[in-house]
């Protein structure tokens, strides 16, 4: 197989600025983010798991939820309704890979949704063996004496908040083997000015999975977490990043270009997987080169 150079191995030219509303819809972007759809190959590492994937419906979810039907898992997608259409397509990517789709919408702002989407996934799917706790809000603001409280809370309550709550019911049914997932962000470690409510919350989701994977462990459940760097999703366009900022987003990293979610995609396989029996309380970088510790 020929060697690729991961500088060029993916999109790396300029993007066009394109504004849409949050939440976003990946198939109004150009170009189109890879999330596996063609180019994740699977090789049988999940067959007769069971997921629940937040955030599913495009960017870096959608490519974990891909990936786990392609490596044989049956997966339920939470989305924000306003995304019907991009959930659709995913749903029509993991029949066609001869897995299970479960569409569950809602809004992880209401405490009951964030719970009751976990219930569920159990009873649609038949039980529960991954939980990935994906979905994320992000609205980029220069000064602090201008993030008002809507945006605080419904930060928190989407990207830290709602986590607890699915956690605390997913408990009901997860059992020794299980694997929970979080996306964090290098936003944790290395905050932007401009995205402090956010980098607050990626924060709150690293201290809770080293102790959540603590709490966890004797019982046989794993807890991870995952932090990106710069990756090409519709989080970024719908307010995450400045529109000044997009045509050249994620070019200043060592690898000069922003990631595609499909990259990520083996990390999340990995750490739902049984070759990852020893892995607890961790938080793997994928960021393009810039560190996390």
């Amino acid at each position: 197989m020929a060697k690729q150079n991961p500088v060029t191995q993916f999109y790396h030219e300029k993007y066009e600025k394109q504004p849409q509303d949050y939440p976003g819809l990946q198939h109004k972007m150009t170009p189109v983010p890879d999330c596996g759809e063609e180019t994740y190959q699977g090789a049988e590492k999940l067959v007769g798991k069971k997921a629940l994937v937040t955030g599913a419906d495009s960017g870096i979810g959608r490519a974990a939820a891909i990936a786990y039907a392609k490596e044989g898992a049956d997966v339920a997608i939470a989305y924000h309704p306003d995304e019907q259409q991009d959930a659709e397509d995913v749903k029509a990517v993991i029949e066609k890979a001869g897995q299970t789709a479960v569409l569950l919408p809602g809004d992880l702002r209401d405490a009951t949704y964030a719970k009751q989407m976990v219930k569920d996934a159990y009873d649609a799917l038949g039980g529960l063996d991954i939980l990935v706790l994906n979905a994320g809000m992000q609205q980029f603001e220069y000064d602090i004496q201008k993030l008002d409280s809507k945006q605080l809370t419904d930060t928190f309550e989407v990207n830290v908040f709602s986590t607890v709550y699915s956690i605390q019911e997913a408990l009901n049914y997860l059992e020794a083997g299980s694997s929970i997932i979080l996306t964090s962000s290098i936003q944790a470690m290395k905050p932007s000015p401009h995205l402090l409510d956010y980098a607050m919350t990626k924060s709150c989701n690293v201290s809770l999975t080293k102790g959540l994977a603590a709490q966890l462990g004797p019982k046989g459940i794993r807890v991870n977490a995952v932090a990106p760097g710069p990756v090409w999703t519709p989080l970024q366009i719908c307010g995450g990043q400045p529109q000044d900022n997009i045509p050249e987003f994620g070019q200043n990293q060592p690898l000069q270009r922003a990631g595609q979610p499909v990259e990520l995609a083996d990390v999340y396989v990995l750490l739902a997987s049984e070759k990852a029996s020893f892995i607890t309380g961790q938080v793997y970088g994928v960021t393009g080169g810039a560190p996390i510790n």
